[in-house]
């Protein structure tokens, strides 16, 4: 039959024409994906790089902690984003392994862009990666050592594994008890199944090294004490936080009071006076030595006259306490805020064996223990020489409490160094012969990315990565599921003899997390801007 007139007789049906289109975004998604996963590849593993980023305001950040990398880092590359998210999401389910989540994944896209150029469907490689992504969380829980959390030393073992690829690893023989022992006194340990981190506060101190961490079984106060001529030290403290204000009140903002004549102004004065003098006596009446006080916006939260007659009264003044901290204090000091005056009562306070201005460096911090009747929540003081070590202590502390965070949800450890992702990769490669049709090819390019971890530590540790992936597999194929690189001999060693142990859940979690972000990134296949 002749086409009609007008039209030309192709052999091709119209709707099949643009299929280079869906393949080059696909394409294009997958190599913007890589290069993130490529930047901060080199920061994995304990003899990773670390990365020096500088902000457009001139702050520069030191650190080899996969999260913070990618989220100061400006992607512009709305699949790459995806891979900054991934990382994201994994810094809040586990809190640690947010480098290997963003390498894996790269390595998973590497993967599926073969498979793709095979001429394989997305969505094919998509759902086969699903399931490969949840055998392998199958085979990781049957390599598992059952954890108990009175076994302190196998805690420690995990925080150290956590710090030693952070800039502060030769302190970790300092931070991980710190860490173990803060979220063990914020749970209880027999029945505990998840750990709030808010109830560990770390304060920093700029000033002294490292190794002057402490843990404090009390509460801390970044401020000095706001009373000049006021005692420095308390004893047998009760201790009372307000959110209301000593100091006079104000009019309204678009008000004004204008005072014409002296005798007026002598009025006022005489009234502020008696204003705060009341205020103080009635605190002083409830039997309260030490008073902490709101930060507040409006007006001074204590005036200079409310300070002086404080100082007086022998009443310590801590002042400017931010408002998302007051949970926090009451909680561990065992009070209530007290928002008005008539609240202001013996049975609203907290009381503590000792509260005193310890002097830090060349600055001062209010110190608050032996809490009569303490809530389960501790404080961590955090020194260091400069800012930025500072700023890394903290960010490696918060993943080594996060580490014990996991063991606390999931009681359940596996060997680190690169074992289990070989171990992985050889389960599934077996697994895969049982497949047939494409989904076997898929299973094994899944099996094979997964080398990526070890082949990266290898590199970053200066190791011949092809000649240690190899004899790394050989050893695994005999058997020795616990054989992992050490990267302190450059061998292949039993890597549980050397105390590298993480929890499951970092690493269940980041290939649950890397699979489900390559499938995301698979099936989209065209990009729409709009004028929004």
């Amino acid at each position: 039959m002749a086409p009609p007139k007008g039209q030309k007789a192709t052999g091709k049906r119209s709707e099949y024409q643009d299929k280079d289109k869906p393949s080059q975004i696909r394409f294009s998604n997958i190599t913007a994906a890589k290069a993130v996963a490529d930047a901060i590849r080199t920061s994995l593993g304990p003899r990773g790089m670390d990365k020096m980023i500088q902000a457009a305001n001139g702050d520069v950040t030191i650190t080899n902690d996969g999260a913070t990398i990618l989220k100061e880092m400006q992607v512009l590359h709305p699949a790459a984003k995806m891979l900054v998210e991934v990382s994201k999401a994994q810094d809040v389910e586990a809190g640690d392994g947010t480098t290997s989540v963003t390498v894996l994944a790269g390595s998973l896209l590497d993967s599926s862009s073969k498979l793709l150029s095979k001429g394989m469907h997305p969505t094919t490689i998509s759902e086969s990666f699903q399931k490969a992504s949840l055998k392998a969380v199958e085979i990781l829980e049957t390599m598992v050592t059952p954890l108990e959390l009175s076994d302190r030393e196998s805690l420690l073992k995990s925080a150290s594994t956590s710090l030693n690829s952070k800039v502060v690893s030769q302190n970790s023989n300092i931070l991980s008890p710190i860490a173990v022992d803060a979220v063990l006194k914020v749970i209880n340990p027999a029945t505990a199944d998840n750990v709030d981190l808010k109830d560990i506060k770390i304060v920093k101190k700029l000033g002294g090294t490292v190794e002057d961490t402490e843990l404090i079984d009390g509460l801390v106060f970044n401020q000095k004490l706001s009373s000049s001529g006021g005692p420095s030290k308390i004893e047998k403290a009760k201790i009372g936080l307000i959110q209301f204000c000593v100091s006079a009140p104000k009019t309204d903002m678009e008000n004004q009071v204008i005072v014409s004549d002296y005798t007026q102004m002598d009025r006022v004065l005489k009234e502020e006076r008696n204003y705060i003098l009341n205020i103080i006596k009635q605190v002083k009446k409830a039997g309260c030595t030490v008073l902490l006080i709101q930060k507040s916006i409006l007006r001074d939260a204590v005036s200079d006259l409310a300070l002086h007659f404080l100082a007086k009264m022998k009443i310590m003044v801590v002042k400017d306490i931010e408002r998302e901290d007051i949970e926090f204090v009451c909680k561990t000091l065992g009070c209530r805020p007290i928002a008005s005056l008539d609240h202001f009562i013996p049975e609203n306070m907290g009381t503590a064996d000792l509260v005193e201005e310890v002097a830090v460096g060349t600055d001062k911090i209010v110190k608050i223990t032996g809490i009569a009747n303490p809530g389960k929540t501790v404080t961590v003081l955090i020194r260091g020489s400069n800012k930025l070590v500072l700023e890394e202590a903290d960010r490696s502390l918060h993943d080594a409490l996060c580490v014990i965070r996991c063991l606390v949800k999931k009681k359940a450890l596996i060997a680190g160094g690169g074992a289990p992702e070989i171990e992985l990769s050889l389960r599934l490669m077996e697994f895969s012969n049982t497949l047939a049709g494409i989904e076997q090819y898929c299973f094994r390019a899944f099996a094979e990315a997964l080398e990526v971890i070890p082949y990266t530590l290898a590199e970053n540790a200066g190791l011949n990565p092809i000649a240690t992936v190899t004899e790394l597999r050989n050893r695994h194929a005999k058997g020795e599921i616990t054989a992992g690189i050490n990267v302190r001999k450059g061998a292949i060693t039993n890597i549980l003899e050397e105390n590298v142990v993480q929890p499951l859940l970092v690493s269940t979690s980041a290939i649950s997390l890397a699979a489900e972000c390559t499938r995301c990134i698979l099936k989209i296949d065209d990009m729409v801007n709009t004028t929004r």
